[in-house]
């Protein structure tokens, strides 16, 4: 008995190559995926990794949430989050309007405040509350920013836009999160905020990390380390730097770049031994704690699982560490000790990833890819693996 129904990745990658009238040995030749790999991505016999998906994604032209099945539809309706998209999406149009006659603005300092807060609501793990608030907070802070054309009315809409970017790219809203993106630039340059700058080019090029576009990813590092340069020496700017390089060194794994890979991570490793844990500044949980959480996340896109189940044995998450960076840890862990046979192991890890941060787990390819390729290894299937199937079930058939 299966928990979830029969439209894993595999099955979209096999319909998406037929659709296109290519033969598994073509796909196996334009992507770069061994022959063997791809056929058993394709049947359910193994999950698909993050390398293989977005190997496939270019070779084929489409987008990689198309072969994830993103944005999960169903799910999102039955959890009444879609109603929510429409609304930020306006918000984000209205940038360049000028001040709204009919909003009176709150004070910048109370704005401020409710950015801060919709930052730790993510960080916590609570999407659907931080997306129910942050179209009428843009609005708001649109309007406060074009009245008072003051540095701080311009970075307190910048963060706003960063928390769009949170919902939509957690919630598989693609082109959403870039857009954001693009209006938190706009109002960084208004601000003049070099170091917020370098964190929009870090963001941006995590969009193109998703979508297995490596070449302008790394770009886009360059440009951020670049634009880092130019701001004054600081702690901040310092974090920013270090998160930097943890998303390269993660960029360059998933490339099977191993060499960069540990460079990057390296670099991070020093700035954190400076730095020390940076869990609030800019949101970014940036430390020694992350770099070894990242070193996780490098060895897994290497493929080198054993490595990455070995790193995790002296791996303790703080207890002030932010929920959503912790369940998206343990995905990343059960993915590994999946591909090392520890199957009982990788099911609690999935339980943890769910426990600290059910919203963001529910729509984490990385959980969903593990929970089929787990349902594929177990023999009999467990009363509590049918209950999280069933949980994530909605989603998967999107």
């Amino acid at each position: 008995m299966h928990a979830l129904p029969e439209d894993h990745t595999g099955v979209r990658m096999r319909r998406l190559r037929r659709e296109r009238h290519l033969t598994q040995r073509a796909v196996s030749d334009l992507s770069g995926i061994p022959y063997s790999t791809y056929t058993k991505t394709e049947q359910g016999v193994i999950p698909a990794t993050p390398h293989v998906i977005a190997a496939f994604a270019r070779a084929v032209r489409v987008e990689v949430a198309t072969v994830v099945g993103q944005p999960y539809a169903t799910q999102l309706r039955a959890d009444e989050l879609d109603v929510l998209i429409s609304p930020v999406r306006e918000a984000l149009d209205v940038y360049d309007l000028g001040a709204d006659p009919d909003i009176q603005p709150r004070s910048l300092a109370a704005l401020h405040g409710d950015a801060e807060a919709l930052c730790a609501a993510v960080r916590a793990g609570e999407i659907k509350q931080a997306a129910s608030r942050v179209a009428g907070l843009i609005e708001e802070a649109t309007t406060a920013a074009h009245l008072s054309g003051s540095t701080e009315g311009w970075l307190t809409l910048a963060s706003f836009y960063r928390t769009a970017y949170d919902v939509a790219a957690k919630l598989g809203f693609a082109d959403l999160a870039q857009l954001s993106l693009a209006r938190m630039d706009w109002a960084a340059q208004r601000g003049s905020d070099a170091v917020l700058g370098g964190m929009f080019h870090y963001l941006r090029a995590l969009t193109y990390l998703r979508e297995g576009k490596y070449r302008t990813g790394e770009r886009l590092v360059s440009l951020g380390l670049s634009a880092l340069q130019q701001a004054d020496e600081s702690r901040e700017r310092e974090v920013v730097t270090g998160q930097i390089h943890l998303g390269a060194a993660v960029m360059a794994g998933r490339a099977h770049n191993k060499d960069e890979a540990l460079t990057h991570l390296g670099e991070a490793e020093r700035i954190a031994g400076t730095t020390g844990e940076s869990v609030q500044v800019h949101w970014l949980a940036f430390g020694p704690t992350n770099v070894k959480v990242h070193r996780v996340s490098v060895l897994a896109e290497l493929d080198e699982y054993s490595k990455a189940v070995e790193v995790t044995s002296d791996l303790r998450i703080p207890d002030d560490w932010p929920k959503s960076r912790t369940s998206h840890h343990y995905a990343e862990v059960a993915r590994a000790q999946m591909w090392t046979g520890k199957i009982d192991e990788s099911f609690k890890s999935l339980l943890i990833a769910r426990k600290t941060a059910p919203q963001q787990a529910k729509y984490h390819p990385t959980v969903r890819e593990t929970y089929a390729g787990l349902e594929a290894a177990y023999r009999r299937l467990p009363e509590s693996f049918l209950s999280y199937g069933s949980w994530l079930g909605a989603a998967a058939h999107a």
